[in-house]
C-alpha cells in the first residue's frame, strides 16, 4: 500500500509540474506579464528589470517542466522530491495570502489555458503539497522507468527541449495560444455580444486614432475585407530590427487600399519618436496596454484581420515578404492557416513524448535481456 500511496502521488505531482512548465514556456512573455503583477502586488515592480522578469519566467517553466519530467522517470529519486517539496513550502504559503488578499485575479499557474480562481489554486497547493510529502518521505519507493546509467539521456533531453520551446515562442510567438485574441477569433462578434451584456473579454478593447480622437473599433471589426494592424503596446521598448518589412507591408497596404493601423498605449512622445525613427506614415491608434499584450506575445507584432476574424498573427521576426502584385485574397498569407491544435500537438508527441517512449522500451528491452541472462541455468560439467 506504501509503494502504491507514494506512486499515485508521484504521478500527480509529475502531471501537474509536466503541465505547468510547459503552458509557461510556451508563452514565457505571459509568465514575465504575471510576474510583473506578483511584483507590482508586492510594491517590488521597480526591483526586478523586464530582462529579469523573463529571464526568470524562462527559468521557472524549465525547471518546473524538469522536475515534472525527472518525477514521472524517476530521475535522481530522492534529490527531485526534495526539490519538489521546497517549491511546494514555498508556493503554498504564497497563494494563501493571493487567496486572502486576492491583489491578482489569478495566480498564472497554468497560464491562459486552464485559469483557477485564488482559492481553488490554494486549495490545489494543499493537496500537491501531501502529495509531495509522501513523495519526499519515501522516495525509494518509486518505480523506475529508464534504468540509471540512462537516465542523462532524459536530462538533458528534457532541459534542451524545454529551453528549445521557451527560445522559439520569445522568437516567434506561442506554439499554443489559448487567448481571446488567437486565430480563429471572430472579434466583431465577440465584441458585440460584449455590448449586448454578456460576460467576454473584450469590454476593454477599443481603438481610438491619435490624430482625430476618433473612436473606429466598430469601423475597424465591421470592415468587411483585410485590416491589418500593428500591435506595440509600448513604442519606446518595441524592436526596430524589421522596420524595412514593416514599411514594406504598409506600402503594399496602401497599393491595395488595406486600412493599416499602428495600435499602441505610447504617448505623443513615444508616437513621434517612433516616427523620426522609423518614417512611420501610417495612422496609430490609443489602445490599452494590457489588450494589445493580450493580442499577441511581440513588440511590436503584426494581426490580420478579414471580415472581424483573426486568421494571421506574426512577431516582428517572422513578418512576411509583400513583394508581390497579388492581393491577400490569392496569396497564402490571406487564409487561415490549416495548422490546426492537433496538428501541433502531434508535431510535439514526435518530437517529446515518442523518443522518450523509444528510450523506455529500448531500456526496459536490455534490462529484460540482463535478466534472462543472469536467470539461465549453469549446465553440470560431465565427468569423464
Amino acid at each position: 500500500m506504501k509503494k502504491v500511496c507514494v506512486n499515485i502521488c508521484r504521478m500527480l505531482l509529475a502531471v501537474v509540474f509536466i503541465l505547468s512548465g510547459f503552458v509557461k514556456a510556451v508563452d514565457p512573455m505571459g509568465t514575465q506579464y504575471k510576474i510583473n503583477d506578483y511584483l507590482a502586488a508586492m510594491h517590488l515592480s521597480t526591483m526586478l528589470p523586464d530582462w529579469a522578469a523573463l529571464t526568470m519566467a524562462v527559468g521557472l517553466s524549465a525547471l518546473e517542466f524538469s522536475l515534472g519530467v525527472f518525477m514521472l522517470f524517476a530521475i535522481r529519486r530522492r534529490l527531485t522530491s526534495r526539490l519538489m517539496l521546497v517549491m511546494m513550502l514555498l508556493m503554498t504559503p504564497l497563494t494563501l495570502w493571493l487567496a486572502l488578499t486576492n491583489p491578482i485575479h489569478d495566480c498564472g499557474c497554468f497560464g491562459d489555458a486552464v485559469v483557477l480562481t485564488n482559492w481553488q489554486t490554494f486549495w490545489k497547493n494543499v493537496v500537491l503539497l501531501a502529495a509531495a510529502v509522501v513523495v519526499a518521505l519515501w522516495p525509494k519507493q518509486m518505480f523506475r522507468f529508464v534504468s540509471e546509467s540512462n537516465q542523462w539521456i532524459v536530462v538533458n533531453y528534457t532541459i534542451l527541449f524545454v529551453l528549445g520551446i521557451a527560445g522559439w515562442s520569445l522568437y516567434d510567438l506561442p506554439q499554443f495560444d489559448f487567448r481571446p485574441y488567437k486565430v480563429g477569433t471572430d472579434l466583431r462578434d465577440g465584441w458585440q455580444r460584449t455590448w449586448e451584456g454578456e460576460d467576454l473579454p473584450y469590454a476593454d478593447l477599443f481603438l481610438e486614432r491619435t490624430d482625430t480622437g476618433e473612436d473606429i473599433t466598430e469601423e475597424v471589426l465591421t470592415d468587411e475585407g483585410y485590416t491589418f494592424l500593428l500591435i506595440a503596446p509600448h513604442l519606446e521598448q518595441a524592436s526596430d530590427a524589421h522596420l524595412d518589412q514593416i514599411n514594406e507591408i504598409y506600402e503594399y497596404s496602401e497599393v491595395f487600399q488595406y486600412p493599416f493601423y499602428c495600435l499602441t498605449a505610447s504617448g505623443p512622445q513615444g508616437i513621434n519618436r517612433w516616427r523620426d525613427l522609423t518614417g512611420a506614415e501610417y495612422p496609430f491608434c490609443q489602445t490599452d496596454d494590457i489588450v494589445l499584450k493580450t493580442m499577441i506575445r511581440s513588440n511590436p507584432g503584426l494581426l490580420l484581420l478579414k471580415d472581424g476574424v483573426v486568421i494571421r498573427k506574426w512577431s516582428h521576426n517572422r513578418l512576411p515578404s509583400m513583394l508581390t502584385s497579388d492581393p491577400l485574397d490569392r496569396l497564402d498569407i490571406g487564409q487561415q492557416p490549416d495548422d490546426t491544435v492537433a496538428r501541433r500537438i502531434i508535431r510535439l508527441l514526435l518530437w517529446f513524448v515518442l523518443p522518450l517512449m523509444l528510450l523506455v522500451i529500448a531500456d526496459r528491452t536490455w534490462a529484460w535481456t540482463k535478466w534472462l541472462r543472469h536467470r539461465k541455468p549453469v549446465q553440470p560439467s560431465k565427468t569423464p
